[in-house]
């Protein structure tokens, strides 16, 4: 029986793969096949940890900045082969903040991070998969994209917001080289992300409005990522897909 989420012979790049989704992403990609790199910033030592237990490649590159971006494209290729998949994971809320609160500068920051990684990333990989006709981008956006977060969110909602909609775009205008854009949108995923920014009431009310009644893993989120990096998904281009236990449904 023909396995559709095989990838071996793919080589796979997964920006913000340190921890959490990105890492167990990177775990799921090796166990499918795949050459796997992973970008990070500031946790080395967890990316570290990542490579030891995958096999992984671990690259540092601030995904903010184009000139990284390129460096971090062109050593993984250097060492893995061209890139099949890209995982645009890198993103973070950075800080909680009201309108009154959000200066120029922080809002540029979020924005950065969470949408113009992702477009310097992807305009980094396509050149090569034009060259190849075929290839994959997977954007994790989030259901704050979608609901317009929680308390606090606004600039990092806007971003993911901005990034489900790059998403179509850029799925629309690569379709016909061979090239598939798609987003996972994760909800509420027990990852260091909520251990920094939410409370533990926050968290109980969240799961309050799940009707699954908990928290995700992140592994549920890295397999419906490689399921979309995958011929499983050959036909499915510009969706993003909802990993949220039913929080939300579209």
């Amino acid at each position: 029986m023909t396995n559709y989420m095989d990838l071996t012979g793919k080589v796979a790049l997964i920006t913000g793969a340190s921890s959490g989704i990105g890492a167990s992403a990177a775990e799921v990609f090796t166990g499918l096949g795949a050459k796997v790199a992973i970008g990070y910033h500031r946790n080395r030592e967890g990316a570290e940890q990542v490579a030891a237990k995958t096999g992984a490649l671990a690259l540092h590159a601030d995904v903010r900045e184009e000139s990284a971006v390129r460096a971090l494209i062109d050593e993984a290729a250097a060492k893995l082969g061209p890139i099949d998949i890209l995982v645009n994971n890198a993103g973070s809320l950075v800080e909680r903040m009201k309108i009154r609160e959000i200066t120029a500068e922080k809002w540029d920051d979020i924005f950065r991070l969470n949408l113009t990684s992702a477009v310097l990333c992807s305009q980094a990989v396509v050149p090569s998969m034009i060259e190849r006709g075929s290839g994959a981008i997977v954007n994790v956006v989030s259901i704050a994209g979608r609901n317009g977060g929680g308390p606090g969110a606004l600039a990092y909602s806007s971003a993911k917001g901005a990034l489900i909609t790059f998403t179509k775009g850029l799925a629309r205008e690569l379709a016909p080289f061979g090239i598939r854009v798609n987003a996972v949108s994760p909800g509420v995923i027990d990852t260091p992300f909520h251990q920094v920014f939410s409370t533990p009431e926050m968290i109980r009310n969240f799961v309050a409005g799940i009707p699954m009644g908990r928290t995700g893993a992140p592994l549920e989120c890295a397999t419906a990522i490689a399921f979309l990096a995958s011929n499983a998904a050959a036909y499915i281009t510009g969706e993003t897909l909802e990993v949220n236990g039913g929080q939300l449904m579209l």
